[in-house]
């Protein structure tokens, strides 16, 4: 039984965008076309367990590579709160990713310092309303999470 399900309280084009992922063994889904009509990038799904449901959790998140990991941007749109994926593994780090066609567990931790500066330009430069979102967050006293997936 796969830990990869299609979120059914999620907004139309997140159901949709995991489904087409998921039926397609990632064939399709993994490069996303945009909204900002530059061109398609990389999304992997990532599966979290609830911190109060114990429920596991869908969602496909844009991501980047970095040293054999993956990284990903708790943005939230810049939103003044963390998303809830993001307090998910923060209090669980154990969550499974689905890179493509690949699946695997992996183990979550929080970019700091000069590794979170460097993986955040990293991510902007292959998404530039990142850098839009930051500006929104700090507006709110939040820094974005930063946030690397180490495969098992």
């Amino acid at each position: 039984m796969s830990v990869f399900t299609v979120p059914q309280d999620a907004p139309d084009w997140i159901r949709n965008h995991t489904q087409q992922y998921l039926d397609s063994n990632g064939a399709e889904g993994h490069m996303w076309d945009r909204p900002d009509g530059a061109g398609p990038i990389p999304c992997l799904l990532l599966v979290t367990t609830g911190r109060r449901s114990g429920e596991q959790r869908t969602l496909p998140l844009i991501y980047g590579e970095t040293d054999g990991g993956y990284v990903i941007v708790a943005s939230k749109g810049g939103a003044p709160k963390h998303p809830a994926w993001y307090l998910n593994l923060d209090a669980n780090p154990d969550v499974w990713i689905m890179v493509g066609p690949e699946q695997m567990e992996a183990t979550a931790r929080t970019a700091e310092g000069e590794e979170r500066e460097q993986l955040f330009t990293q991510m902007a430069e292959s998404f530039a309303p990142y850098n839009d979102y930051a500006e929104r967050a700090a507006n709110a006293n939040r820094e974005i999470p930063i946030v690397v997936l180490e495969p098992k």
